[in-house]
């Protein structure tokens, strides 16, 4: 059997390396190192790694996860509100 994936609009940040980029999405519980340019987002699977250029996308449940760049790009286009 084949699915589609129903369209939902996401909210989505590109992650630049400064938490001040994430302070829209209230993600409770962040990790970063000091001066590392990767951080760690509490997910529903457990804490992953972000880095540079990441897109971390708010769920539709208000759930927190991070994607590659080349996935996000081949799964998400831009919504006009």
């Amino acid at each position: 059997m084949k699915f589609r994936k129903k369209p939902v609009v996401i909210e989505a940040i590109q992650w630049t390396g400064k938490l001040e980029c994430l302070d829209a999405f209230n993600i409770p519980e962040l990790h970063q190192s000091l001066g590392s340019d990767k951080v760690g987002i509490p997910t529903l699977e457990g804490t992953m790694i972000a880095s540079v250029g990441d897109w971390i996308i708010k769920g539709i449940k208000g759930e927190f996860y991070p994607c590659k760049p080349d996935i996000f790009d081949a799964t998400y286009e831009r919504a006009d509100d």
